[in-house]
């Protein structure tokens, strides 16, 4: 039995599809929470703001760390589970790839505020990638990002489980069965 709020951490490369998976968890009436990049970025572009990656990369690193506490503070009045997009360690990979220093404010609140034990890791997807306006990285930044992701989770005391390239019905079943959610997943009758 963890002892960490059942909070449930995706992460992985731009483009790999985790924001089609949390709106389809919360089609199932799961919680779920918004990854705080690109809400940032809309945010920012919406105010002519400064704190846009291709920017400053190091102050969006520090909205996105006083959105991530701020989640993380909401999730903790919610019922039951709850599904994030990206976490506080996604930060730590975010410096790291634009080689800037993690601050021990970062690490301390890494250290502090967990969530579930098992991440799930969405691997780079060519098929399904495609930039917008708030993504804005080619395909090979997108690989590299989640390679980093994958270290990062790791160093943090994570276990990663790579969710499988299936259709959005199948990962979502996925998902749900590894966290102990769904006793009946779609994914175990896909084609291989």
């Amino acid at each position: 039995m963890s002892c960490h709020p059942p909070f449930h951490a995706l992460t992985g490369g731009p483009g790999s599809g985790k924001s089609s998976l949390l709106a389809a968890l919360a089609q199932k009436g799961q919680n779920v929470v918004e990854e705080a990049g690109r809400e940032i970025i809309r945010d920012q572009q919406a105010i002519a703001g400064l704190g846009l990656p291709w920017h400053d990369p190091r102050l969006f690193a520090e909205l996105m760390l006083a959105w991530e506490l701020r989640a993380h503070r909401q999730a903790l009045t919610r019922k039951g589970p709850v599904f994030f997009d990206r976490s506080l360690v996604d930060i730590i990979g975010y410096l790291r790839l634009n080689d800037l220093p993690v601050g021990e404010h970062l690490l301390q609140a890494v250290r502090q505020l967990r969530y579930q034990r098992q991440v799930f890791l969405l691997p780079h997807w060519p098929q399904i990638y495609r930039n917008d306006h708030e993504r804005r990285q080619d395909a090979a930044e997108a690989e590299r990002t989640c390679a980093v992701m994958r270290e990062v989770y790791v160093e943090a005391g994570y276990r990663l489980i790579e969710v499988p390239r299936m259709s959005l019905a199948q990962r979502r079943d996925f998902v749900l069965q590894c966290s102990g959610l769904n006793p009946s997943p779609a994914y175990e009758n896909a084609p291989e």
